[in-house]
């Protein structure tokens, strides 16, 4: 698992498995899931994650 923060875009990356990706969907407001083409997930992305999750964890 690889964890990144794009402090530009305010995205917080989790990468849980590398490989092509089937699909993205947005779970929930600034939350993604990415699919894995065998229907696994492949990672999150939490969109303007200063606001929705770096500030409940200070």
């Amino acid at each position: 698992m690889k964890v990144r923060f794009d402090p530009e875009a305010d995205i917080l990356y989790i990468l849980i498995k590398e490989g092509p990706l089937k699909d993205t969907v947005e779970i929930a407001e600034d939350l993604f899931i990415e699919i894995a083409e065998d229907g696994s997930i492949a990672g999150l992305e939490v969109w303007r994650a200063s606001k929705n999750l770096l500030e409940h964890i200070k």
